[in-house]
């Protein structure tokens, strides 16, 4: 059994955790983030950290679940998210500028891949991509979907993938 729930949340200098309504909201320097609480699970403020308060017969479940997406709402306000994307391919290149993302990852056609509001995107160099925003489930999805457009194959390593992602290569065909 976890006991996630039992670690309280340390709030770091500057964030500010106001609850009402079966809402939280977490202000910092990078934004505010918000999240609804489930019935049964409540939030308490105290010396600088954030508990979670609930039922242990009925509510046990969620309750790790809901310190989780608080630490990652107090992460994400005060240090933020990036997900890194490495391009591996005979003339992919990645340009980001404004809200889009510019791909030529072998298709026919360039993609433009519009970014979700709150996330920006750099190209420290023309096969990386950096993601980042304070929201880690966006930033997350949007890493993702421009993954999608050309997963990493298993024969030539070809493709777009996370930084910290290994690909398992497979031997060819022998006649």
């Amino acid at each position: 059994m976890s006991r996630v729930a039992n670690n309280p949340v340390t709030l770091p200098k500057g964030v500010e955790v106001n609850i009402n309504a079966g809402k939280v909201s977490v202000k910092g320097g990078k934004g505010t983030l918000e999240m609804d609480l489930v019935e049964g699970i409540g939030v308490e403020v105290e010396d600088g950290q954030v508990k979670v308060v609930y039922d242990f017969d009925t509510n046990r479940a969620m309750a790790g679940t809901t310190r989780a997406l608080l630490n990652n709402l107090v992460v994400g306000v005060s240090e933020g998210w990036q997900k890194k994307l490495v391009l591996n391919g005979v003339g992919y290149r990645a340009k980001a500028s404004g809200k889009t993302v510019n791909l030529t990852i072998g298709l026919s056609h360039n993609v433009d891949y519009q970014l979700p509001e709150g996330l920006s995107a750099e190209t420290p160099s023309q096969t990386e991509i950096v993601i980042s925003g304070t929201d880690k489930q966006a930033v997350g999805q949007a890493a993702a979907e421009i993954r999608a457009f050309r997963p990493p194959e298993p024969y030539k390593g070809k493709g777009i993938r996370y930084d910290d992602e290994y690909v398992r290569r497979k031997e060819a065909k022998k006649k």
